[in-house]
């Protein structure tokens, strides 16, 4: 089934990129279309060619296509080819191991290099872990953020926690199951204990599994260890008064808007604009907090 990615259907018309959404766990969950569009493409490109043949061996589908690798190894290289047979003519289909590609998978790249070139981009729409683990968590979904997966390294995780510590939206997060217990403890510590959240393991799957509670309850279940596919959700940091902010947390926040590379006049404007208080009282904060650094032998 595999090979080159020469002779496309029809030379002359751009062809169609079609991004399709495979299950996130159970098999019966994938949409007839999907299916359809297996049959007809005329080039297949999977994440995982190996799982892509179990998942169309299970939907009884013939794949008639050429079969070609697209996974974060290769996919810099490959999207100019497979750019080359959409603008030849050929439809062609991405599928990722599990749910929507370019969601935390293979597909941004090509996609955007077909928008480029006015290629048409359509979906086939499926199971999506982000919006399932939202449902289920049981936390507000009217307004949330998708943040992927966070830094492997303790530092750079913790540092992009704290930046959206005061985030009002839901938050949802990607991880690795032998991570879990490292990321909930840096929430903790970024977050808070109190804050609440939603461990979703192994979604639509048979050991399906939706730990709620407050972060600090989590961080210690997950300290035993955890496996399958991970997505957590996280409530939004709650609404805070002017009156409510101490002087460490404002002096926190603007020190959090400088490490993100504004200028400490502007940090500290922006943090009494959105706090509700006078530019005057953030300052002094962020004096008194320095001179207490110097002190500090």
């Amino acid at each position: 089934m595999t090979g080159s990615l020469d002779s496309p259907q029809s030379a002359g018309s751009a062809g169609t990129l079609v991004l399709a959404g495979t299950p996130i766990g159970a098999i019966s969950d994938a949409p007839p279309r999907l299916a359809q569009e297996l049959a007809v493409a005329d080039v297949v490109a999977a994440e995982d060619t190996r799982r892509m043949k179990r998942l169309t061996q299970a939907l009884g589908v013939q794949v008639s296509g050429r079969v070609v690798s697209y996974f974060e190894g290769n996919e810099a290289a490959r999207t100019p080819e497979l750019v080359e047979a959409l603008l030849a003519g050929s439809r062609v289909l991405l599928v990722t191991d599990a749910g929507m590609p370019s969601v935390s998978d293979p597909g941004y790249r090509l996609v955007a290099a077909a928008v480029e070139r006015d290629i048409k981009v359509t979906a086939v729409p499926g199971p999506s872990a982000v919006l399932t683990a939202l449902a289920l968590s049981g936390l507000p979904v009217d307004r949330f953020c998708f943040e992927g997966f966070l830094p492997r390294k303790a530092g750079e995780r913790l540092s992009r926690l704290k930046d959206v510590a005061d985030e009002r939206r839901t938050l949802v997060y990607f991880e690795a199951p032998h991570r879990l217990d490292d990321t909930l403890a840096a929430m903790v510590e970024a977050f808070g204990e109190t804050r609440r959240a939603a461990v979703c393991r192994e979604l639509t799957k048979t050991y399906e599994e939706v730990r709620r509670g407050p972060l600090k309850e989590l961080a210690e279940w997950a300290a035993e260890g955890v496996r399958g596919e991970i997505t957590v959700v996280v409530e939004g940091a709650p609404e805070k008064s002017g009156d409510d902010l101490t002087p460490d947390e404002l002096v926190r926040r603007v020190r959090v808007r400088e490490e993100a590379g504004e200028r400490r006049k502007e940090a500290i404007a922006a943090v009494a604009q959105e706090a509700g208080l006078p530019k005057r009282e953030v300052f002094d904060a962020v004096v008194a907090a320095k001179n207490a650094d110097r002190a500090t032998p």
